[in-house]
């Protein structure tokens, strides 16, 4: 069983992390579980979720660490940023999307990685982040175990996130995230009916 951590703060938007998560805890291989700086959050639509790991709680194995964006991004946190940090050193898989990004930004930790995020102007100001070369204005990049997006990609997000892990093959990711991009009628005409 591997397990996916799904990093959110107060105001998080929980929009991004939905399609990906539906994805993972669907499958038997997978659990999906939340973390956070204290104990219960509430996201931007006002969903309230109690965590099931605060910060200081996080195993040390993480599978799949998600870092989903939102409005409180600008907290100034070191165990937050060592725990990414090693994440990433011991090239396992991380995903960042929208403020989660600014986060990484901020901290240095987007160095030696190819990314995109919301722009870099939000940037600009940040002593840490010295890799301007490496951006790269597309909806999602990965690069090595690190997938970052821009805050209106979650399905890009959630399809480069699955192939980074190795979730199903290509081309059935592919067709699985066709069906939320398309729509059901017009999946039907590309591929046939997914229920029948």
């Amino acid at each position: 069983m591997r397990t996916a951590i799904f990093f959110i703060l107060d105001e998080y938007a929980d929009w991004e992390g939905a399609y990906l998560s539906s994805q993972l805890n669907q499958d038997q291989e997978w659990k999906v579980k939340t973390a956070s700086i204290k104990k219960e959050v509430i996201s931007i639509g006002g969903f309230k979720t109690v965590v099931d790991y605060q910060l200081e709680q996080i195993p040390n194995n993480i599978d799949l660490l998600v870092l989903i964006g939102g409005n409180s991004w600008s907290l100034e946190n070191n165990n937050l940023r060592v725990i990414i940090k090693n994440q990433l050193k011991l090239n396992k898989p991380v995903g960042a999307i929208c403020g989660a990004v600014d986060y990484l930004a901020k901290n240095g930790l987007l160095t030696s990685f190819k990314h995109t995020g919301n722009t870099q102007y939000l940037w600009k100001n940040f002593e840490d982040y010295q890799n301007t070369d490496d951006f790269i204005g597309k909806q999602v990049v990965r690069d090595q175990n690190l997938v970052t997006a821009n805050g209106t990609a979650p399905m890009e997000f959630t399809q480069m996130v699955l192939k980074m892990i190795h979730f199903k093959n290509n081309t059935q990711i592919d067709k699985d995230i066709d069906l939320y991009k398309l729509g059901f009628y017009q999946y039907c005409t590309k591929y046939g009916n997914p229920f029948s």
